[in-house]
């Protein structure tokens, strides 16, 4: 194969990590041409809401499988965080690389911690899950809807519209921005997104050239966690109209799973924590998905979903 052409979005973030994939791959194929394909998504037009309004996590990811069905594109480079549980038939998320930082990090301009921040200043977010644990931290904070990338973020906490933000570790540090952290929030302190910090790779499940060519960047451990995450995700119907967190981890040779379920104000959180062998991954998603339920994560999420999305 001589070229490989590579669905994105057009944020500076999302172009960093196509770019990234072709270094790779061009890396350890000699002469392979890549073109990169920038695509405006839904979810990059809508900014006027939070996102859970609009439908969620798959506005960000329509445009570009359907530049794969097409034939537009040979693949497209995700924000594995960003993707909805279901991917359309036809496709899969054949590559999961190397995860990255998966924890969340807050910026304040006066260096404020989370737990010295004053009462009632502005926090922003764009994710419900963010929301509902700062809120179970601070409830005398206000917590807000940001929307845009980590530039227009970043210049929206300048200008003043915010006291601090909240956003995800591995994408500050990619687009070269980690001295603004003030303070990194520690999985026990706020239970990451499912599929936070990994990048994913998706294909047409029937294209083997291609699944073959990029098959070199599959990291079968970051793998094997995201899926006991997705697992649970699904399970749970989530999406990001709902606060669902979830974080997978290898303890010597166990695979960890903990899962959080909560209310939109962050009053009421269920968490559960579960132990399997790593080739359990699947598995071990559905039964913490399984515990939450039993716990009484229904009517939680059905709340939350009316209250997110309506």
């Amino acid at each position: 194969m001589k070229l490989l052409r590579i669905a994105t979005r057009k944020s500076p973030l999302a172009l960093w990590q196509a770019e990234f994939v072709a270094k790779r791959l061009q890396d350890i194929n000699i002469g392979l041409q890549v073109e990169l394909i920038a695509m405006s998504s839904e979810g990059d037009k809508l900014l006027d809401a939070p996102l859970a309004k609009f439908g969620g996590k798959g506005l960000f990811v329509k445009e570009l499988e359907r530049a794969i069905f097409e034939g537009i594109a040979d693949i497209a480079v995700h924000s594995m965080k960003d993707m909805p549980v279901k991917v359309p038939e036809g496709l899969e998320i054949a590559v999961v690389m190397e995860r990255g930082d998966v924890r969340d990090a807050f910026i304040s301009t006066e260096g404020f911690l989370v737990d010295t921040i004053p009462a009632n200043r502005r926090i922003g977010t764009s994710s419900l899950r963010r929301r509902a644990q700062l809120l179970a931290l601070r409830p005398d904070l206000k917590v807000e809807s940001v929307r845009g990338g980590v530039h227009t973020r970043l210049s929206k906490l300048d200008e003043g519209q915010y006291d601090a933000l909240v956003l995800a570790a591995a994408g500050l540090q990619r687009m070269g921005f980690e001295e603004r952290i003030t303070q990194i929030l520690e999985v026990d302190e706020m239970l990451p997104a499912v599929g936070q910090g990994a990048l994913g790779i998706e294909c047409r499940t029937d294209d083997s050239c291609v699944k073959n060519l990029i098959g070199t960047l599959h990291h079968k451990l970051s793998g094997q966690l995201l899926t006991a995450e997705r697992a649970m995700n699904a399970a749970l119907q989530g999406g990001c109209q709902v606060p669902i967190a979830g974080h997978a981890w290898l303890l010597g040779e166990t695979l960890k799973l903990s899962g959080m379920v909560s209310s939109l104000d962050g009053h009421t959180a269920l968490w559960e924590c579960q132990s399997a062998r790593l080739c359990e991954a699947h598995d071990l998603g559905e039964r913490v998905a399984e515990s939450l339920l039993a716990q009484g994560a229904g009517p939680i999420l059905k709340e939350a979903f009316a209250q997110g999305g309506g």
